[in-house]
């Protein structure tokens, strides 16, 4: 950073540098993996990269954000910046240099190197979280991290992707996210069986989004409002103000029948129009915002 603040007066302006190479190296899995290290582009989702990177110095843990390349067109446009990376190795950059680093076709004006942020099943489980959103063999980057936005804006406590499930780190997933990565803890690699299993231990009901179940959310969420109305709660089939962890499985084939036998129960979303179901991230969406909602105070 120079005195006024903003980095250096000379831009990285060669594409084919070292230094532009290492971080385009970070597009692909390998270098992720040995560097536990990922890519955020845009605004956006470097806006609350630094976020939290602040918020972790300030509460005195080690920060998120290693390395910030932007262009001078982006300061000008986001001057917040500027006071955000303060703490970190901010540099400017020029639009062939950022194109060179990020794995978009037409760069946001801003990347940046960040640290990996998942956390362990057990810091989740021990929280107490009351909303949990398990993604069981999720593969479209593009899915996971609309489910993972729809978690983020429904309050959930945790998003856990199963081992069999895309990298959240993939670019295409990050940028799916919206800036929800740097939001809510995020478990990696997990055991759907051991996930399950945990949960029931711990008071948390486990919900398999099916569009072949028995119980409908509708209905559900009626019965929770009846409750909130003080009628009796005999006879309900799920209290969805409880703590709930959802399964939802993969875009194509759904849960798997091993996966739907973990939960306690198997629950579809109404379909009223003549679509044969609902996609992923809508289905998720709906799901999720049920619970939320149930869990509400009166």
């Amino acid at each position: 950073m120079n005195e006024t603040g903003r980095p250096q007066d000379f831009p990285l302006s060669n594409p084919r540098a070292d230094r532009v190479r290492d971080v385009a190296k970070l597009a692909g899995r390998p270098a992720r993996l040995k560097r536990r290290q990922f890519l955020a582009e845009g605004p956006q989702a470097v806006r609350e990269a630094l976020v939290l990177h602040g918020k972790r110095i300030a509460a005195g843990q080690p920060g998120i954000v290693r390395e910030v390349y932007a262009s001078e067109a982006c300061l000008d446009r986001y001057p917040e910046f500027e006071e955000l990376a303060v703490e970190t190795s901010a540099r400017l950059a020029t639009d062939d240099v950022l194109a060179a680093m990020a794995d978009t076709v037409t760069p946001q004006g801003i990347v940046a190197v960040c640290d990996f942020v998942d956390v362990a099943l057990a810091d989740v489980l021990d929280a107490g979280p009351r909303l949990i959103a398990v993604l069981c063999q999720v593969r479209d980057p593009g899915n996971a991290g609309t489910v993972l936005r729809a978690a983020d804006a429904a309050g959930a406590d945790a998003v856990v992707l199963t081992g069999s499930s895309v990298d959240i780190y993939n670019p295409k997933a990050v940028r799916s996210t919206a800036g929800s990565l740097f939001h809510l803890p995020v478990v990696l690699g997990a055991d759907v069986n051991e996930l399950a299993a945990l949960c029931k231990e711990r008071g948390i009901g486990v919900l398999a989004a099916d569009g072949y179940g028995q119980l409908n959310l509708d209905r559900l969420q009626d019965e929770n409002a009846a409750r909130r109305l003080g009628a009796s709660a005999a006879g309900s089939d799920y209290a969805l103000e409880n703590p709930t962890a959802w399964l939802f499985g993969n875009e194509a084939q759904g849960l798997s029948e091993d996966e739907l036998a973990l939960a306690d129960h198997r629950v579809a979303v109404p379909v009223y129009g003549a679509a044969e179901s609902l996609n992923l991230g809508t289905a998720a969406t709906v799901c999720l915002y049920a619970s939320a909602r149930s869990q509400q105070p009166a």
